[in-house]
């Protein structure tokens, strides 16, 4: 009988992602004021969302001279906006309605502006995606408008209710690299998908960014291993942001992110040290 062999002890791969938070989680969405609030917090960045309510016709943060406060905001204050969301599409569903189209590609341009490279398309509510032919719709909805993404240099993050083997599904039939999954622990899991698996199964190169959450719980006291996340974000590599988007009560917004981003720090520098 073969003796077991010892293995070479190899370290943990270290963490390469930074951490950010969503601006509606701090109660203000398409507010400048999330980028202070974001620094208060401690975080190293800030999504921004682009606007459900249209002001003029357009996405709220569709003016030249608010995206440039914007910049001058995050640069005062020494923190990133990580990237944007387009929540109009909790209005107007990408999976059915022509105007989702107009929003992504005017968000195609917002973003840019702003220097950012990375767009959440929504897909929940009404306008979650359910049925085979919903993808496929998506899909090639999408491979329209894609080229124009691949232009400015975006990418255009799907964020669902469905399985990463659905939205590769998508990904691939949209025919472009600015297609990926904009990955959700709390999603993911609340609808019995393995987010661990799944992350693992997808790598680095088909996730953006990743929403970190487990509500209505504090990070750490639900039921998603958030150790075994990190290990898995970690172990494909992941450098983009990885963004809070935990809730918070309305009077105690400060506290309850600082105490879930210093619980979240606390799982990354056990993976550092």
């Amino acid at each position: 009988m073969l003796s077991a062999v010892p293995r070479p002890l190899q370290a943990r791969p270290q963490t390469k992602f930074r951490i950010g938070v969503t601006d509606w989680n701090l109660r203000q969405s398409s507010q400048l004021a999330a980028v202070s609030v974001a620094k208060e917090c401690g975080f190293a960045g800030v999504q921004l969302a682009l606007g459900r309510e249209l002001v003029d016709g357009r996405l709220a943060l569709d003016d030249p001279a608010l995206q440039k406060r914007y910049l001058f905001e995050a640069k005062d204050h020494g923190i990133a906006l990580t990237s944007t969301c387009i929540n109009r599409l909790h209005r107007n569903y990408l999976k059915k309605d022509k105007l989702g189209q107009r929003w992504v590609l005017d968000s195609i341009r917002i973003t840019r502006a702003l220097g950012l490279k990375i767009i959440l398309l929504p897909f929940f509510g009404k306008g979650a995606i359910e049925e085979r032919s919903e993808m496929d719709y998506v899909g090639d909805v999408i491979r329209e408008i894609a080229p124009e993404a691949e232009k400015a240099g975006v990418i255009l993050g799907l964020e669902d209710t469905i399985s990463a083997e659905d939205n590769v599904r998508i990904m691939d039939r949209s025919r472009s690299p600015a297609v990926q999954t904009y990955y959700d622990i709390g999603n993911s899991t609340r609808r019995g998908f393995d987010a661990v698996k799944e992350i693992r199964w997808l790598g680095k190169d088909r996730i953006c960014e990743i929403h970190i959450k487990d509500n209505p719980h504090y990070l750490g006291e639900g039921s998603i291993d958030i150790q075994a996340v990190v290990g898995a974000m970690s172990e494909i590599g992941f450098d983009q942001w990885a963004v809070l988007e935990t809730t918070a009560r309305r009077e105690h917004v400060v506290a309850d992110m600082r105490k879930n981003l210093t619980y979240f720090r606390g799982v990354i520098d056990s993976f550092n040290t």
